[in-house]
């Protein structure tokens, strides 16, 4: 009672911080494996039970905003950990093991595959090029028909050549490579956005499950050619045997189709 955003380890995590005893490990030759030294934390976003994220007001999902920056801060300057994720899982389907509104935070000792991807790409088009290519790819989405909705800080999109239906990512129009060089004006047009699109998802599919999750640059040379950024991905597919065992994902809704249904739920 009197709280308006809870944070607290997880009960099972999958990361845990290094203990006294546990600082020494053995690495089986050639296996390249390490301990999972780390954080695993809840987020809970509000002290409503059954207040749906998409319906929080402005000022809630700005409490929110804020409680991950701080987590962000914290986390990060841990020395064992290299990079902190942001995500919610929504919904059983998704994921998600309780009904009331929350994320999850896990700190680990290194840089996700799929992040350190986008890092080294986006390093090869800024050498190659001269610019960020999340810049260019705004620039481009904003003009064209996966454009979904913006406001004067962030624009939302569907990406090109989606894996899951209905797939939506956000960025912030202007260059910044990790979420604490947020401004204050700018947290408050993010959870308006929040809100706008989370909104449109709850009322065009009927509260779909969904995951979502925050790239964020880990370090301060890759300020240069990284954007973070937010990817939402609605759980209206099940990835089977062809998906799983080739990584060709066979998406039913085109990114077009998709942006269209939610610019109209935004619009309604």
């Amino acid at each position: 009672k009197g709280w308006v955003i809870r944070c607290f380890p997880n009960l099972y995590p999958a990361f845990t911080p290094p203990q006294e005893k546990a600082d020494k490990w053995e690495i089986a030759e050639g296996c390249g494996l390490a301990p999972a030294f780390g954080h695993h934390e809840v987020l809970v976003e509000s002290p409503n039970h059954d207040e749906h994220p998409s319906d929080a007001s402005v000022s809630q999902l700005l409490h929110v905003v804020n409680a991950y920056l701080d987590r962000l801060v914290e986390l990060a300057s841990k020395p064992y950990v290299r990079y902190v994720s942001i995500f919610r899982n929504h919904g059983l389907e998704a994921g998600a093991s309780l009904s009331h509104a929350h994320s999850q935070i896990i700190a680990t000792p290194f840089v996700p595959k799929i992040v350190e991807e986008e890092l080294q790409a986006s390093e090869k088009f800024w050498r190659e090029k001269g610019e960020c290519i999340f810049c260019n790819i705004i620039k481009r989405e904003r003009e064209g028909p996966r454009f979904i909705t913006e406001n004067q800080d962030f624009v939302a999109f569907t990406p090109w050549a989606s894996a899951n239906p209905m797939e939506f990512w956000i960025f912030p129009k202007r260059h910044m490579h990790t979420l604490l060089e947020i401004t204050e004006n700018e947290k408050v047009s993010l959870a308006k956005t929040l809100k706008a699109c989370f909104g449109a998802l709850k009322n065009l599919l009927n509260d779909p499950p969904y995951n979502f999750g925050f790239h964020i640059s880990p370090d301060e040379k890759t300020r240069q050619h990284y954007h973070w950024h937010l990817e939402v991905y609605p759980k209206l597919a099940i990835w089977a045997g062809f998906e799983k065992s080739t990584g060709v994902y066979i998406n039913t809704v085109s990114p077009e189709n998709a942006a269209e249904s939610l610019r109209k739920a935004i619009s309604t």
